[in-house]
Parts: structure tokens; C-alpha cells; sequence
């Protein structure tokens, strides 16, 4: 595997986020937030840091346009804490406005894991109750069995080749074709909801090791259209892009005093947005897809118990859904800490909460109120607040959320199997 990629498939590796703005393009946050009527926690709190093209998310969830938001899960395990942050981002995107769509990628974890069928429809089914359990709306769908999905990749297949996957992947003669079809599945994934609804902006919040699959789908959402649309200053070029003859023509006609010439289209004294949409209707009527290039978030990982990403590959590290109360309190208070060596060090020069895995699982969900977290952050970095004392208050909390949560997810779990059970 190329060192010089970013792997979404592993579990252990550390993703330098600087390098991931410097080397890939990854805008900061920062550059958007005053966009949004309203700024989640996820967002205020540093654990989203980086997007690619969030400013038309913003902009439709602030003048009420449409626009969909997708992310998926690939149900290699039972889910856990670590997955709870990319579904709240879902969860809050669908109250502001935005077509839901979560994929259970079943094929990836078939694919790249080796899981059977029945494994990964009964792990997907855990997903989707936690799902509906925070509030989510919308379609979930498993890639095995999403033809539409299936006919898409197939489409996007004939604008990748497999020297692009091993740049992006790294991806050598060794790597199966299956691995390689489960990327293509992930990319038409990212672009069904445009296809399923319309074309709109589409938000995808996705973990910081994702983004390959963001740069191919974005690359392919390009590649895949009838025309590129582009202020040249004094006018909108339209260029073919193997379009249609009659398509090349509605597109003059539509334009009182546009000039036609071979390959492009020149349109003076129109809105470059205005082009857009009249250029993105013509190309769907005359069968293409006009997809508008998706966009991303990027949230760090949830600590690991033990440091590290907490993955289901590391059961000592991870909080789940589905464990008992005495298991979840015996593994916080084993956890990792960013405290001193000593007692007396930790009274002196006060813990590091911002280095510590139980501090940032507050960070993260049990703590809402942003002045208790503050004050929980001073008194560990004072000294006033011991290591052991912090993870029972921890223990707590999330107990007492588990708790609460695995009602909703049982109520959500009945759902689903009548939901199948009820289906022609």
C-alpha cells in the first residue's frame, strides 16, 4: 500500500489533519461558519474541522433550497460510539432541510472484510436502529440490492482506470477487482441521491480517512456531465463535452444572443448561476445526469478507550451500543487518561484534557452545555480534579445515555423487522 495515500480501510492509522488542508485541499471550517443561520456543536466545538465546497450546503440551508445529504456505513461489526458523531451530523443536516439518504455498505464489507451476507444485512439493520433512534428521516438502502446504485457504478466505471485507484488508493497489481468494484459501488453511493430526487447540492459528512472517496466521486460527478459551464469574466462559456448535437443547440436557442461555435457556446449578460441551472435542465432532458459536485465534511476521530481510533477491530477500545452497563464502566475506568505520571505531578501541573480519550467522550456526546464542559476542562487542568474521579462522573453519563439510547433503538428495532415483514 502507498504511504503517500490516505487509507479509508484502516483502522490503527494516524491521519495528520495539517497535511490534509496543505497536500489535499481541504478547506478549514472556519471559511464557511458564517454562512449558517445556525452553528451545530460539531462544528463549534473543533470536532468537524475541515469541507470541500460547503458553501452551497450553507447557502441552500439558508435560503431553503433543496439539497440532499448522504453517508454510509459499512456493517463490518456492531455499531458504537465511534459511529455516533457522522450520524449525528446526518440527523442534524435532515432537520435543516436537507433529503436524507444513509447507505449500508454491504458490499464493501463483503468486499474488503470478508463478512457473509447474512452478517452484514443483520449488523446493518444495528445501524439503521441507531438511526432512527437519534431522529433520522429519510431512505436507507443496502448497495447489494439498490439497482440503480449497481447500474451507476457501472456508469462510473467507464470514467476511472486503475492507474487513477492506485494513485488514489494505492492500489497495486495484488489489490482483488472486488476491492476495486466496492470503491466504484461507493462512488455511485455519493451521486444516487441526485438521480433518485434531482440534482442538488449534496452533503457528505464523512470521517477525516474518507476523503479518497470524496476526490474520485467528486472527479467522476465531473467527468460524467454533458457540458462545463464557466464565467469567463466578460461572458459564460458553455464547452461540449461530447454533447449532443441537439442538446448543443437548445442550449443557443435558450440564450437570446449567444454565439454557437464548434465545441462551446459563449453567453453574455446572464448570471453564471442562472446558466447553470437552464445548462443542467437541458442536459437531463436530452439523458444526461447533471450532477452538481458533491460536498464534504470532515470530523475527527472519537479517541479509542486505549488512544488510538476506536475501532471494532480493538474491543477494549470502543463503547457499544449493545454492551451491559458493568462492561462499559469497567472499560472507562481502564481507559486511558491524559493525566500525570503521579498523584502529586496531576495536583501541580493539572491533567491534559485535550490529549485525554474519557475528556473528549465528553467532548464529543455526554456533555451538551458547553459552560459544564468548560468547567469540567479547568478542573482537570487546574488539579482539582483527579483522574479516577473524572472517569466514574464519565461513567455515569454514559451509562445513563446507553441507557435511554438502547430504548429508542429497541423501539427502532421492532420497526425495521415489521417494516420486512410487512414488505411485498
Amino acid at each position: 500500500m502507498n504511504t503517500d495515500v490516505v487509507n479509508p480501510w484502516a483502522s490503527d492509522q494516524a491521519v495528520d489533519i495539517e497535511r490534509l488542508h496543505v497536500e489535499f485541499g481541504i478547506e478549514r471550517i472556519e471559511t464557511v461558519t458564517d454562512l449558517l443561520p445556525e452553528v451545530p456543536d460539531f462544528i463549534k466545538r473543533g470536532i468537524v474541522f475541515g469541507h470541500r465546497d460547503y458553501d452551497q450546503i450553507a447557502h441552500a440551508i439558508r435560503t431553503h433550497e433543496p439539497f440532499h445529504v448522504l453517508t454510509g456505513f459499512m456493517p463490518s461489526g456492531h455499531p458504537h460510539l465511534g459511529h455516533l458523531m457522522v450520524m449525528k451530523e446526518v440527523v442534524w443536516h435532515v432537520q435543516h432541510g436537507g433529503n436524507g439518504y444513509v447507505c449500508i455498505a454491504d458490499r464493501e464489507a463483503h468486499a474488503v472484510r470478508n463478512l457473509t451476507w447474512e452478517q452484514c444485512r443483520r449488523f446493518g439493520d444495528e445501524y439503521r436502529a441507531c438511526l432512527y433512534a437519534l431522529g433520522f428521516e429519510g431512505e436507507t438502502y443496502e448497495q447489494s440490492t439498490n439497482r440503480t446504485v449497481q447500474d451507476l457504478s457501472f456508469e462510473a466505471s467507464a470514467k476511472v482506470n486503475f492507474s487513477e485507484l492506485s494513485a488514489i488508493y494505492g492500489f497495486t497489481p495484488d489489490t482483488d477487482i472486488g476491492h476495486a468494484i466496492s470503491v466504484l459501488t461507493q462512488v455511485s453511493d455519493i451521486l444516487y441521491p441526485q438521480v433518485d430526487s434531482e440534482p442538488a447540492p449534496t452533503i457528505v459528512p464523512v470521517g477525516l480517512d474518507q476523503d479518497p472517496h470524496i476526490r474520485l466521486t467528486r472527479g467522476v460527478a465531473h467527468k460524467l456531465r454533458m457540458f462545463t459551464v464557466e464565467d469567463r469574466n466578460t461572458h459564460i462559456s458553455v464547452r461540449s463535452k461530447e454533447a449532443p448535437e441537439e442538446a448543443m443547440e437548445a442550449v443557443h436557442q435558450a440564450f437570446l444572443g449567444s454565439k454557437r461555435y464548434e465545441g462551446h457556446i459563449d453567453i453574455p449578460n446572464v448570471p453564471l448561476e442562472h446558466v447553470k441551472k437552464v445548462v443542467r435542465a437541458i442536459e437531463r432532458s436530452h439523458g444526461g445526469y447533471g450532477f452538481v459536485t458533491p460536498s464534504a465534511t470532515f470530523h475527527r476521530f472519537m479517541p479509542g478507550l486505549t488512544g488510538g481510533k476506536m475501532s471494532s477491530s480493538v474491543p477494549e477500545s470502543l463503547i457499544g451500543f449493545y454492551e451491559d452497563d458493568k462492561t462499559i464502566t469497567k472499560k472507562i475506568m481502564a481507559a486511558l487518561t491524559g493525566g500525570r505520571m503521579t498523584l502529586q505531578e496531576q495536583k501541580e501541573l493539572g491533567g491534559e484534557p485535550d490529549k485525554c480519550p474519557v475528556f473528549l467522550l465528553n467532548l464529543f456526546h455526554m456533555i451538551s452545555d458547553d459552560t459544564e464542559l468548560a468547567k469540567l476542562r479547568s478542573r482537570c487542568m487546574a488539579g482539582e480534579l483527579m483522574c479516577g474521579q473524572c472517569k466514574k462522573e464519565t461513567a455515569a453519563r454514559v451509562v445513563a445515555f446507553l441507557d435511554e439510547f438502547r430504548e429508542r433503538m429497541a423501539c427502532a428495532a421492532d420497526a425495521i423487522r415489521n417494516e420486512k415483514v410487512s414488505a411485498p
